[in-house]
């Protein structure tokens, strides 16, 4: 696991997926870890960049410095715009379960130009109240977190999903009770003290109102039950919460399969299926997988002649079919260059070196290129690997 300091605090993260896939972070509940999201990476992983980390004191984060005073939404989300600068992003998907929807809350009302889309569960403009925060913060001072646990965590889970596998409470026991008290208490005050009350939808900027939202709820969750989903809603002007059945305060732990689904189908270019992509889109996709400079260079050389031609196929070529997330990156580059290096087009060079900077390994490289030998003989095969060499491949 990677670490990086941020104002002088040890924050421990994951960055997996593509590097020219769009990033996707990952915010986790209060007294929890980035282990929540474990059983939903491999599959988002397939479409996206995927960034989760550990808030402070939580997992293997450092503690909140005594001296930086309090914990506020914009600190927390100062963290998550600072992971993503590291992941080279200047935009990005957000997704965040309880406290980390919180922090989604932020970065929705003071930075929402950074934002593709939002995906807030299990939260609420207002959590509970100052005084239950206050109580609970007071409260892990004196008796610590692991005697709190007890009392906590069964509230996370829908008693179905506990009855069935016991050891899924049991084991977030003690995962909370290795948390940092203090770090925890300073966020349940934060909690208490913040709200998000008349700071979205109508109320705030067209930004902030264009970035798209998802709002997603349990049906066993006491924390935030459907009721504050709805009325979050309600605030942003959003369209009713999903709401999962049977499902407690976390639903990638509950139902991952369920969460995975809403989100690839959410998070995908909405317009590719049903009225296509526009140019923006296929550009972003264009410089992500090309390289920015390369881009740049095409549109500079472009003229009155070609320049329609260069929009049309950043429409088709980057926007319909590179941004369908039915194929991530590596797999659209390994057709690419098995149809390339079969028609012996001289834009092969360009897509070996995108190969590279996709990720494909030497041997996936081989592989494409002796398929490209039994189905579309070996002179077309042998000029590729040629060129291959050439450019950087082998050893």
């Amino acid at each position: 696991m990677p670490f990086v300091t941020l104002d002088d605090r040890t924050v421990a993260y994951r960055l997996l997926g593509g590097d020219t896939q769009p990033l996707l972070l990952l915010a986790h509940p209060l007294g929890m870890s980035q282990a929540v999201w474990d059983s939903v990476i491999t599959p988002l992983t397939r479409r996206f960049r995927v960034l989760t980390w550990d808030l402070p004191g939580h997992g293997a984060s450092a503690g909140w410095p005594a001296a930086r005073g309090e914990i506020t939404p914009a600190a927390l989300a100062a963290e998550a715009l600072a992971l993503a600068d590291l992941a080279g992003a200047e935009r990005f998907h957000f997704a965040g379960t309880s406290i980390g929807g919180v922090i989604g809350q932020q970065l929705l009302s003071a930075h929402p130009e950074r934002l593709y889309s939002a995906t807030l569960t299990n939260t609420g403009a207002v959590i509970g109240s100052a005084e239950m925060w206050q109580t609970r913060a007071d409260r892990v001072r004196s008796e610590g977190l692991a005697a709190m646990s007890a009392e906590i965590v069964p509230r996370w889970f829908a008693p179905a999903s506990v009855e069935v596998d016991p050891a899924l409470a049991a084991g977030w026991r003690v995962a909370m009770s290795r948390n940092e008290a203090e770090s925890y208490a300073l966020m349940c005050e934060m909690l208490g003290r913040h709200s998000f009350v008349g700071r979205l939808g109508a109320n705030a900027g067209e930004a902030t109102q264009a970035v798209p939202l998802t709002l997603i709820g349990g049906s066993e969750d006491g924390a935030t039950p459907p009721a504050t989903l709805a009325a979050l809603a309600e605030e942003c002007g959003a369209e009713a919460p999903t709401i999962f059945e049977g499902v407690g305060h976390v639903p990638s732990l509950e139902a991952p399969a369920r969460l995975v689904e809403l989100l690839l189908t959410r998070l995908s270019p909405a317009a590719s299926k049903a009225q296509g992509v526009d140019l923006a889109t296929g550009m972003e996709t264009r410089q992500a997988v090309l390289g920015a400079d390369h881009v740049a260079r095409a549109a500079q050389q472009a003229t009155s002649l070609d320049r329609p031609f260069q929009q049309m196929i950043t429409r088709l070529a980057w926007g319909e079919l590179w941004s369908d997330p039915d194929l991530d990156h590596r797999e659209r580059s390994m057709i690419t260059t098995a149809i390339l290096a079969a028609l012996g087009r001289e834009e092969l060079v360009l897509h070996l070196k995108t190969a590279k900077r996709i990720g494909l390994s030497e041997a996936e490289l081989r592989q494409v290129l002796m398929h490209v030998a039994v189905y579309a003989g070996v002179p077309a095969a042998n000029h590729a690997f040629g060129l291959a060499k050439q450019h950087g491949w082998g050893g």
